[in-house]
């Protein structure tokens, strides 16, 4: 476990910040110590619910609303992060959506939708948070990918697009910016208990557990810690990599 100063004094913006995935990492970065900056698109309530959870425990949280598929919208909300902290040091691109079909059955619309808000979603912040710490000689960038955009997925086209397409932008970033003290990383997670995996048949759950190595799935906070690692100072040498969290779903 990192001590609860392991972030101090550090901004982080987290897309998608709001719950699940996003929201544990929120939750962990305010809790070692960093003040964040929670982007939501239509979880309103719950984007609230955890900013005022972490402001009544003595730390500092503000929501966002953006779309981050909106090239305009996302500078907007970059910049007034910017402006309301005064620093930028840490972005996680979490945000992401899935609109899952095989290929035969899969829209032009569903298609696009997924690519527009994992990939160009993660483009659009990684673009305008940039010249900030370029600026300040620093920053970690965190893009979150999947075991998917490494292997593929049956009925996952655009999703597992999206995800590869992710790590190839992490790591052409990360040659870009390396020699201006900016770590650019992606987590490849595997099957993570969420509420999406919770309404899986236990047949369906059973058969995922027999296919990790580990024999179970991961939980939020496994990816949380990671993130966690990777945006502190103790992860600064490292950059370009796709760290797998995945129980050996890849090997």
């Amino acid at each position: 476990m990192l001590n609860n100063t392991f972030l101090e004094g550090k901004t982080a913006l987290i897309t998608g910040g709001a719950k699940g995935i996003g929201g544990k990492i929120t939750e962990t970065f305010a809790q070692y110590g960093a003040a964040v900056a929670i982007n939501y698109s239509g979880s309103e309530d719950a984007a609230r619910e955890l900013a005022d959870k972490i402001n009544a425990a003595g730390g500092k949280a503000v929501i966002y609303k953006c779309n981050v598929a909106d090239f305009n919208a996302v500078k907007e909300m970059i910049d007034n992060v910017i402006k309301d902290f005064g620093k930028l040091d840490i972005l996680v691109n979490n945000a992401g959506i899935t609109k899952d079909n095989l290929m035969l059955r899969m829209g032009e619309d569903d298609f696009d939708r997924v690519i527009d808000v994992n990939l160009k979603g993660c483009f659009n912040c990684m673009k305008h948070v940039t010249r900030s710490m370029l600026k300040q000689k620093y920053g970690k960038i965190i893009n979150i990918s999947s075991v998917v955009g490494v292997h593929g997925n049956a009925g996952q086209v655009n999703y597992s697009a999206s995800k590869a397409g992710i790590i190839g932008m992490t790591k052409s970033m990360a040659k870009e910016v390396g020699v201006k003290g900016i770590c650019v990383n992606a987590i490849a997670p595997g099957f993570i208990e969420t509420d999406m995996t919770e309404v899986l048949s236990e047949d369906v759950k059973s058969a995922i557990r027999q296919s990790i190595p580990m024999g179970k799935m991961g939980t939020v906070d496994d990816i949380a810690q990671t993130a966690a690692f990777l945006a502190s100072s103790s992860a600064d040498y490292i950059t370009g990599q796709v760290i797998g969290v995945d129980g050996g779903m890849g090997m």
